[in-house]
């Protein structure tokens, strides 16, 4: 979370083409005057400094000090992934299972760093140079970059939830059994409506990424109408080929996140209603209920924070915490949808008569298995 949310005020503080070199490994950032000099010279042969010729050193300084950040922070986060899964493997503490699922995810995470620098190299090309748009890097690049942390993300959340509950397999099985079927069959509907929920606040994060990329963000900044219109039809079609409104045009993709959005929030609050009816809620355990509280808030919170945000111009602050809030919506999504695993399809067509399966780990100090 912390790593989605650097990069983000990293994007809003219009740092991310400071540093126009990349190395797997990273290195030390500049120290003497004459380094920070060097570094300077070297940002001004490309293309963003055609457009921001009265920067000086210090204020370079500050915006290579974030984009440096979050490169390093990112680093960071790996080393943290890695050591620990290492030193449990040699232990034989990893579940039976899991292995696959750690290669993958660093992977996920090693591809995220490719993908970070071929979003940079966007906005660093001589193709750029004579735009009169502020150049920034391409949006496709920078949504496809977000798109890879926030999968990252829900892949890690999703994996930790499901070790932290393997103590607990027994006893969703036991609720499970107590359930009637029409019970099982209400928490079975409530869990595929929150995979939807969930997969819809990833289009909307994503689309999101599309509005910071065109900084949309400031314009049209009136609600519920876009300006004079509820649909400004007139600007959301003036880019050739037509397939690039959807992705660079600003009156397009700020009506398709509003759109998106406002459809999270009333998902959200509808499955706070459902699941919470005095019929239904007898199916949910306490986890499930906490996350449908969760759900609802954070998604009622959100678009309230994004409406905000939108009328006083998209402030730092408040942009940065309409990001940050975002991850909040997808995290509760995660967490409803694996707090309701016994209304999982195997399970409600048992009638929820499926004992847990577990296999003794060789190493006594082990988890135990997670099938």
């Amino acid at each position: 979370v912390g790593m989605i949310h650097v990069g983000g005020v990293t994007r809003l503080t219009q740092s991310g083409l400071s540093m126009t070199t990349w190395s797997p490994l990273g290195s030390l950032p500049p120290i003497t005057q004459e380094e920070w000099e060097t570094e300077f010279d070297r940002y001004k042969q490309f293309p963003e400094w055609q457009q921001r010729k009265s920067m000086t050193l210090s204020d370079f300084k500050f915006i290579y000090g974030w984009e440096y950040g979050h490169r390093m922070l990112g680093r960071t986060v790996g080393l943290i992934f890695c050591l620990p899964w290492l030193y449990f493997t040699a232990s034989g503490k990893i579940p039976k299972g899991y292995q696959g699922r750690m290669v993958g995810l660093l992977a996920m995470g090693g591809t995220q760093g490719l993908v970070g620098w071929w979003m940079v190299r966007s906005g660093l090309g001589d193709d750029r140079r004579d735009e009169k748009r502020e150049i920034r890097v391409r949006p496709v690049r920078l949504a496809t970059h977000l798109t890879m942390a926030v999968a990252t993300y829900g892949a890690l959340l999703w994996t930790g939830l499901d070790i932290l509950g393997l103590p607990h397999q027994a006893t969703i099985a036991e609720h499970a059994s107590k359930l009637s079927k029409e019970a099982l069959r209400h928490a079975s509907r409530l869990r595929a409506a929150t995979f939807g929920l969930t997969a819809l606040t990833g289009v909307t994060i994503v689309s999101g990424a599309l509005v910071a990329g065109n900084d949309a963000g400031r314009a049209y900044n009136t609600f519920p109408k876009m300006g004079d219109d509820w649909i400004p039809t007139q600007d959301m079609w003036d880019s050739d080929p037509w397939y690039k409104n959807f992705h660079e045009n600003t009156a397009m993709v700020q009506f398709n996140h509003r759109v998106l959005g406002i459809s999270t929030a009333g998902v959200a609050l509808g499955i706070l209603g459902l699941g919470l009816s005095p019929v239904r809620a007898k199916a949910l355990t306490p986890q499930g209920r906490h996350g449908l509280y969760a759900v609802g808030i954070a998604a009622a919170g959100q678009v309230t924070l994004g409406i905000t945000a939108l009328l006083h111009y998209v402030p730092l602050s408040l942009a940065a915490a309409h990001q940050l809030g975002s991850i909040v919506v997808f995290s509760s999504g995660v967490y409803l949808a694996h707090s309701l695993r016994y209304a999982r399809p195997a399970l409600v067509r048992s009638g929820g008569r499926i004992a847990p399966k577990v296999t003794p780990p060789k190493n006594p100090h082990a988890i135990p298995n997670a099938a």
